[in-house]
This record gives structure tokens, sequence and C-alpha cells, in this order.
């Protein structure tokens, strides 16, 4: 585990209440509770979203093969704003959110409106919004697209860790069909261990319940 990471957890467990912690009536010892962690994704799923998946190098070679040239210096800041207009046109009204992270922009895509419930089969009436965002892509080219799953705490994790798995990929093969370069695109499914809302509660878990994808600008360097 990197440092920085380390420091992060750390810094987030300092700051749970002592009601989120349980004792284990055999050794004595006092952890985190599976709840409790709904109430801290947020801050602690924001900082691990900060890697691109699979690297940049690697990633950066595959893009550069495919023949996507990389942006450059300030003009990185002007293509993701031209982007995100047309995403936020695109997406008005449907319940996907998108948001600035700098110049990386995130489609967060609810699982109501995406996905049947405990299924990886995309819902036909939010296939005409992906036709768009696909397009809008493959416009776009210069940019890594992630697809992340996640779950909420409900059922178990390796059952969680799979539906998220299975979900961001039908994502990311259904933008690959309509257009997108697969050299773009890369998937992977955090299950429930990057909430960002409390699973104490049907709110937060439905907000949990969601498949994000990343746009990352491809740059010089």
């Amino acid at each position: 585990m990197k440092k920085n990471q380390m420091i992060t957890l750390a810094l987030v467990a300092a700051m749970l209440p002592l009601s989120a912690c349980v004792t284990d009536p055999t050794t004595g010892k006092r952890t985190i509770s599976k709840a409790a962690i709904g109430g801290i994704g947020g801050a602690l799923g924001g900082y691990l979203l900060g890697d691109l998946i699979g690297g940049k190098r690697d990633r950066t070679e595959k893009i550069v093969g495919a023949g996507i040239g990389a942006l450059a210096g300030a003009g990185a800041g002007y293509y993701m704003d031209e982007q995100e207009k047309k995403l936020r046109q695109q997406t008005a009204g449907t319940g996907v959110n998108v948001t600035r992270e700098g110049d990386n922009l995130v489609l967060d895509m609810p699982s109501e409106v995406t996905f049947g419930v405990d299924s990886a089969s995309i819902d036909a009436g939010f296939r005409n919004t992906l036709d768009q965002v696909a397009a809008t892509l493959t416009q776009y080219e210069k940019t890594y697209v992630d697809v992340m799953g996640h779950t909420d705490s409900t059922g178990s994790d390796t059952y969680n860790q799979t539906l998220s798995e299975r979900r961001a990929s039908a994502v990311a093969d259904y933008l690959s069909i309509r257009g997108v370069q697969s050299a773009r695109l890369a998937t992977r499914g955090y299950g429930e261990r990057q909430p960002k809302a409390s699973n104490l509660n049907a709110a937060g878990r439905s907000a949990n319940r969601r498949v994000e994808i990343r746009l990352v600008p491809v740059t010089q360097g």
C-alpha cells in the first residue's frame, strides 16, 4: 500500500466515532464496522479514484499505437471544457450526474437507470443516453475512459465484487460497440469498497449502487 494511502486511511479512521467500531467478543479487538465504512466512503473513495486504471504508461502506449494523439499543456483544459458541455447537455434529465475534478470528468450513473435489480444487462431505456455519450467520446478521442463498477454493502463481498465487475464490463463493451476505441477503455469493479454515501440507510445504499465513467485527458509527457 502506498504511503500516502496509508496516511489517508489513518486520518479517516481517526475521524470515526467510537460507535462506528465493533469489538470481537473473543479477542477483544476493536475494528471498524462494515456499515460504518459507508459513512466515510465519500472521502476515501475520492482519494482512491485518483489513480488511472492500469497505470498511465501502458495505457498511453496503447493509445499512441492506435493513432490517437496527446494534448499539450493548457489545451487539455479547453478540450475537457468542451466535452463537459456536450456531456451535460446529453445527460440532462437522465439521472446521470456529470462532475468535474480538475481536468477530469466523472459520469455517475446510478444502477436504477442503467441496470435492473441484480442484473448486469444494460436497461433498454438507457441505451439511447449511452449512445449519445459514446458519440461524444468518439468525437473527443484524446481521453482515457475508465469504467468503474460499485455496489452497496448488501450481500457478500465476493458477490458484490463480481457484480461490480460485470456491470463495468457491460458498459465498456457497449461503448466499444458504439465506436469508442478499445485502447482507451479500462474497467475495474470495486464491489462495496468505495461507497459515496452511508450504507446505513436506503438512500445511501441506492447512491452506492452505480457505474462511473471517468474521462482523463491524454497529455504529453
